[in-house]
């Protein structure tokens, strides 16, 4: 008996070790984690409640929620707004069509596909700084560029393309869209892939035709990926910035002016801090209310 209840305090001795040394590894990462999150976040959450700005340090501040009364009234809030769904909306769905198209096209090809997966990786790897320059300095530059020299050559003329307002929201979106389409071609490539054979043959077997396949059995059995998929294209879209600054500066004028560089032309160019804070702060709040949704349409998926 008292063999066992030794044994026992031993087991109880080391499992306490255990959580000891799980505490101890797991706390400075914790620490690490909340002062290089937590408490920008608070603190960014804090200035959006101050009236802090640095061509007016004399009425500096506490403001309430006048930053966020101010937006209300603000047309330039609700442009950038509306931009900011035009592009997150615009950019994931042609990811998703042009993604599972090609993926869907690869997948009757044999041979090629190693090749095709490492050409797709190729965007995925650039900093998005470095894409905004490329496409600016030759794919969309005027008379020089990849794209004017196609136009030119099938006689459609010359286009001032990240010049035009009409012209420069569509060309910042086909950026986001060259860029990270390869990220959706290669998870649904895979996720096709997988899917079992035997299904497709007692369709074929049936003579249901290629659409028929395509919509009763491909869509429902990629469905949770391709929720994910949104869900992960949709966070990036709405926290985009580097390629869209890069490219236009969130011009010419606001045409290309998304909530992410309002804030930042707010906070950095007008040197109104505490404007921008709340501009971050509620785009914080839509990209969590997004997520949120988004996550429970996952759920409701499975």
């Amino acid at each position: 008996m008292s063999a066992v209840t030794s044994t026992g305090a031993v087991r109880n001795t080391l499992a306490r070790q255990e959580r000891r040394f799980a505490i101890a590894l797991f706390l400075p990462a914790l620490a690490v984690l909340v002062v290089v999150t937590t408490v920008p976040l608070v603190y960014l959450v804090w200035s959006s409640f101050m009236r802090v700005n640095l061509s007016m340090p004399g009425m500096a501040g506490f403001a309430g929620f006048e930053n966020y009364t101010s937006m209300l009234r603000d047309p330039r809030f609700w442009n950038s707004l509306w931009l900011t769904v035009i592009y997150t909306a615009s950019t994931v769905v042609a990811q998703i069509v042009v993604g599972l198209g090609l993926a869907l096209l690869v997948l009757q090809i044999p041979r090629g596909q190693a090749l095709m997966r490492v050409a797709a990786i190729l965007p995925i790897v650039l900093a998005p700084v470095v894409v905004g320059l490329f496409w600016r300095t030759l794919v969309l530059a005027q008379d020089f560029g990849l794209v004017d020299l196609v136009t030119r050559a099938l006689g459609l003329g010359s286009h001032n393309w990240l010049g035009d307002p009409q012209l420069a929201l569509i060309m910042v979106i086909a950026i986001h869209t060259w860029q990270w389409t390869p990220f959706v071609f290669l998870v649904l490539l895979a996720t096709l892939s997988s899917l079992p054979s035997d299904i497709y043959e007692a369709a074929r077997i049936d003579r249901a035709s290629a659409w028929k396949r395509f919509v009763h059995i491909t869509l429902p059995m990629i469905r949770p990926t391709l929720v994910v998929v949104v869900i992960l294209r949709m966070m990036v879209a709405l926290s985009a910035f580097a390629a869209i600054f890069a490219a236009t500066g969130g011009g010419p004028g606001s045409a290309t002016e998304i909530l992410n560089l309002y804030a930042y032309r707010t906070s950095f160019s007008d040197m109104n801090l505490g404007y921008g804070a709340s501009l971050a702060v509620v785009m914080l709040v839509i990209t969590l209310g997004v997520s949120l949704v988004l996550f429970r349409l996952r759920s409701a998926a499975r």
